[in-house]
C-alpha cells in the first residue's frame, strides 16, 4: 500500500532560519506520519507540506498537487494528523473525503481523530468534525471582520501598502504620514490639472522627467508593491493619473473598504458601492489643500463625457502594439474608429506609435481568413500544414523520457528515507540526525515530483495542440467566404493581434494575426 503524507501549519514559524524551511511545527507532524506510516508497513509515496497556509485556502499548492495524484491513482492513502490538517471547509469534506476518495479507491487516514474510510462506522464522526470545523472557519471569518470593521471605523489603515505620497507611521500603527519625496509628485499633479493639462499630459511630462511611477517608487525605495503584469511598469499612465485626482486620501481623510470579499471561502474580491465604503475624515495630514482639491473636483465634472457603456469594440483587448506589448485602445475621430497605442502619448520613446483603422484591421483579417480557408480546404494542403504534430510527438516522448528518469530517481530518494527511519528505529541514529539526513532526500524528491508535474503538464499541452491541429478543418469551414467580422467571431478565432507602426513608402502597417487554431 502506498501512502501520501500530508502535513500543514497555518502559522508562520518563529523559529524559521530561512523562510524556505519547514517550520519546527511542520518536521513534527512528518516524523509522527512517518513512524504511523512505517509501523503500518505503507510505502511512502510522497509529502505534501503546506506551510503558513490556513486551512480553508483552496489555492495550498502542495494540497492541490495531492488532489492530482489522487485523482491519477498514484497511491492508495492519505495519511494526515487530523482531518482540519487535510481541510476545514465541509465542502471539501464531502467532495473528496466521501465522495472522490472512494470512486479514486483512495483510503483517508487522520491519526489523532482517528479517522478514516476504511472504517464506515465513524463516517458519521468525520462529518461532525467536519461541520464543527465549518463553524470555526465562519466565526473566525466574522470576528476578523468585525475587528476590522471596527478599525476602518475609527480611521485606522489596515491596507498591506500604504498610498502612493504616504508610508506608514513607524511609531504608530494604523496611522500614515507624508512621504515628502512622492508627496511632491501628487502635489505637482494636482497643479497641473488645475491649470488645465489633460491626464495624457501630465503622464508624458513626468515620463519625460524621468519619474518613476508609484510601483516603481516603491520598488527603488523598498517599499511594499503589488507585482505589476505588463511591460513599462515604470511608466505614468493615464489612469494612474485618473485615480490620484479623486482619492480622498490626499485630503486627510481615510478611504477603506472599496472592495470587498465574495465569502469567507474564497479569496475573491469585488468592488462595493460607494455608500458601503468607510470614510473617515481628518485621519492624518492632507497633502492637497481644500481649495486645490474642490478646483480640481470641478474641472473633472466639467470636462467629464457620457461613455456608451453599450458600445464594444469589434477587436477590444485583441490588438497588442509591436512596439511595447500594451494592449491598443480604440479612439473615434470624424466617424471613423481607430486603434492606437496609449503608450506613444504619455513617453517620447515609450512606443513606436503603433496605429490602424478598424476597418483596415478587419480587412486585413477577412483576406486571411479566407486565404486560410481555400488553403486548409484542400486536403493536400491541409496535410502538408498539419506536419507540425511530428514535431509536437517528439517533444512528448522527451518528455516522457525525462519522466521515467525522474520516477526512478525519486524511488532511489524513497527508498534512502525508508532505510534511515529503519536505523533511526535500530537506534543506529539519532531523531535529530533522522530529520537532518532524510530532509535532502524529501528536498530533491519533492524538486523532482515537480518536475514530473511540469512535464505531465506540458505533454497535455502537447496532445491539446496535436487535436486542435486536427480539428483545423473543422473549424475554418464554419467560416468560409466572410465578408465582415463579428465580435463572436474574432473571440472565436482569434487569439492576439499586434500591429506594427507604418513603414514610409506603405499604406499598411505590419500585422501579425495569432489565430485559436
Amino acid at each position: 500500500m502506498k501512502v501520501a503524507i500530508y502535513c500543514r501549519l497555518s502559522e508562520e514559524d518563529r523559529n524559521k532560519q530561512f523562510e524556505t524551511d519547514d517550520s519546527g511545527s511542520i518536521q513534527n507532524q512528518k516524523a509522527m506520519l512517518l513512524g504511523y506510516a512505517m509501523e503500518q508497513g505503507w510505502e511512502i509515496y510522497n509529502i505534501y507540506s503546506d506551510d503558513d497556509y490556513a486551512g480553508a485556502d483552496r489555492r495550498r499548492p502542495e494540497f492541490n498537487r495531492l488532489l492530482a495524484d489522487a485523482e491519477a491513482r498514484r497511491f492508495d492513502i492519505v495519511l494526515c494528523k487530523t482531518q482540519s490538517r487535510f481541510t476545514r471547509a465541509l465542502e471539501l469534506v464531502e467532495k473528496y473525503i466521501h465522495g472522490l476518495f472512494p470512486l479514486w479507491g483512495i483510503r483517508f487516514v487522520s491519526i489523532v481523530d482517528n479517522a478514516d474510510t476504511a472504517n464506515k462506522g465513524n463516517k458519521k464522526s468525520r462529518q461532525i468534525n467536519g461541520l464543527v470545523n465549518e463553524w470555526y472557519l465562519e466565526d473566525m471569518s466574522d470576528n476578523i471582520r468585525s475587528v476590522l470593521t471596527n478599525r476602518r471605523l475609527n480611521g485606522f489603515h489596515i491596507g498591506a501598502f500604504a498610498l502612493y505620497g504616504y508610508k506608514k507611521d513607524p511609531d504608530k500603527k494604523g496611522h500614515l504620514i507624508i512621504d515628502e519625496e512622492a508627496a511632491a509628485v501628487v502635489r505637482e499633479v494636482f497643479t497641473l490639472f488645475s491649470k488645465g493639462y489633460g491626464k495624457t499630459a501630465i503622464a508624458r511630462i513626468l515620463n519625460d522627467r524621468g519619474i518613476p511611477n508609484p510601483t516603481e517608487y516603491k520598488r527603488l525605495h523598498g517599499l511594499r508593491y503589488k507585482q505589476p503584469k505588463s511591460k513599462n511598469s515604470t511608466l505614468w499612465k493615464y489612469f494612474a493619473i485618473s485615480d490620484m485626482l479623486v482619492n480622498e486620501i490626499y485630503i486627510g481623510n481615510m478611504v477603506q473598504g472599496k472592495y470587498g470579499s465574495v465569502s469567507y471561502k474564497t479569496k475573491q474580491c469585488r468592488p462595493r458601492p460607494k455608500s458601503d465604503w468607510y470614510i473617515v475624515e481628518g485621519t492624518h495630514e492632507p497633502i492637497i489643500d481644500r481649495e486645490l482639491w474642490d478646483s480640481v473636483q470641478k474641472s473633472l465634472k466639467e470636462r467629464a463625457k457620457p461613455f456608451n457603456v453599450g458600445t464594444v469594440c469589434l477587436f477590444a483587448r485583441k490588438v497588442r502594439c509591436m512596439g511595447c506589448g500594451y494592449v491598443m485602445r480604440s479612439s473615434k475621430n470624424r466617424g471613423r474608429h481607430y486603434l492606437q497605442c496609449a503608450n506613444r502619448h504619455v513617453a517620447k520613446d515609450a512606443c513606436i506609435g503603433s496605429f490602424i483603422s478598424v476597418d483596415k484591421l478587419e480587412h486585413l483579417v477577412v483576406d486571411e481568413l479566407n486565404r486560410l480557408s481555400r488553403e486548409y480546404l484542400d486536403k493536400d494542403e491541409l496535410e502538408k500544414n498539419i506536419e507540425f504534430c511530428s514535431n509536437l510527438r517528439e517533444q512528448r516522448e522527451r518528455l516522457q523520457t525525462d519522466i521515467l528518469a525522474y520516477r526512478k530517481t525519486i524511488d532511489e530518494y524513497s527508498k534512502g528515507v525508508r532505510e534511515l527511519y529503519m536505523d533511526k528505529v535500530k537506534g543506529l541514529i539519532t531523531e535529530g540526525d533522522y530529520c537532518e539526513m532524510s530532509k535532502d532526500f524529501i528536498q530533491n524528491r519533492e524538486r523532482l515530483e515537480h518536475l514530473v508535474v511540469q512535464n505531465e503538464k506540458e505533454i497535455t499541452q502537447i496532445a491539446e495542440k496535436m487535436r486542435i491541429g486536427d480539428n483545423r478543418r473543422d473549424l475554418v469551414e464554419q467560416y468560409t467566404d466572410v465578408k465582415h467580422l463579428t465580435r463572436e467571431m474574432v473571440e472565436i478565432l482569434i487569439d492576439y493581434i499586434v500591429v506594427g507602426k507604418r513603414v514610409k513608402g506603405t499604406k499598411n502597417p505590419p500585422v501579425e494575426i495569432h489565430w485559436n487554431f
